[in-house]
Parts: structure tokens; C-alpha cells; sequence
């Protein structure tokens, strides 16, 4: 698997991040892993296809992705994930892979990527293969997990 497949997700992340959240992020280590969908978690799927077949998986700790959320509304504070909430979290990821999706063009890398499928519980999903993980600490809002599978 290709470490150059996941950096530009990481730099794209780092960039939407801190943008939203006005948090610095700083990168963890990568690693090959399984795949591991936490049931505290809130993931967003992200597929790929093109010169790259697979998805991208962005993992958030609930209350995570309720901090996040609150500052893509501004600061509003947010107690649960909403439909309104659930629609903005969905856009991170879209927003984050969009970007990626164009340093991958830059690179000679063409993907088109599918909207993003929100999953809050493990049994909503099942993915099979090793996965390029990496993780993205968000200063004191917490950690966020970015694993990229591909399949071809």
C-alpha cells in the first residue's frame, strides 16, 4: 500500500480543520491495520474509484464530532447529533476528500469520489482489507482517525 495515498487526505484534513475549528493539527504515526469500526465513533465513508478503488474512512470520537460540529455553526453549542449536525459532519468529510481529491489530480492520481455515508454503529458496515491509518491530534478537541482503504 502506498503511504502517497493517504498524505494528501492528512494535509487536506489539517487544512479544513483548522480553518473550522481554529484548532492546530498535528499528525500521529501511519500505520497498516485492520480496519476497527468503534462503536463510540461517528465514521464518514468516503468511496473512491478511478485510478484508486476503495474508500477513505474519517473516525471521530462522538463527542469529537459534536465539538467540531459547534464550530462549523459558529461556536453554537451542540448536545446531540442532529439531522442538521449529522448534514454538516457528512460535508467535512466531502470537503476534506474533495481537496484530496485534487492533490491526487495534481499527482497524477484520478479519483472521483461518492458522497458521504454517515455510520454511527458497527454493524453498518463491513470492510475488509488492510488499511493505511493515520491519526490527526486536534490540539485539546481530540483525535481523529483518517484510514484509507484500497483495493485496486
Amino acid at each position: 500500500m502506498n503511504v502517497h495515498y493517504l498524505n494528501p487526505f492528512l494535509e487536506s484534513a489539517s487544512m479544513v480543520i483548522q480553518q473550522f475549528c481554529n484548532v492546530t493539527v498535528t499528525r500521529g504515526e501511519l500505520a497498516v491495520t485492520e480496519w476497527d469500526c468503534r462503536d463510540d465513533h461517528t465514521w464518514i465513508r468516503i468511496g473512491m474509484t478511478g485510478h484508486l478503488e476503495g474508500d477513505v474512512l474519517f473516525g471521530l470520537h462522538n463527542d469529537l464530532a459534536l465539538r467540531i460540529v459547534s464550530a462549523m455553526m459558529g461556536g453554537f453549542p451542540v448536545s446531540e447529533l442532529d439531522e442538521l449536525g449529522k448534514s454538516a459532519i457528512s460535508e467535512l468529510g466531502n470537503m476534506i476528500s474533495g481537496n484530496a481529491s485534487t492533490i491526487l489530480y495534481s499527482q497524477g492520481v484520478e479519483i472521483d469520489i461518492t458522497p458521504p455515508q454517515l455510520i454511527q454503529h458497527s454493524d453498518m458496515l463491513t470492510v475488509s482489507g488492510p488499511a493505511l491509518s493515520a491519526p490527526l491530534d486536534l490540539s485539546d478537541m481530540g483525535r481523529m482517525e483518517i484510514q484509507v482503504i484500497v483495493v485496486k
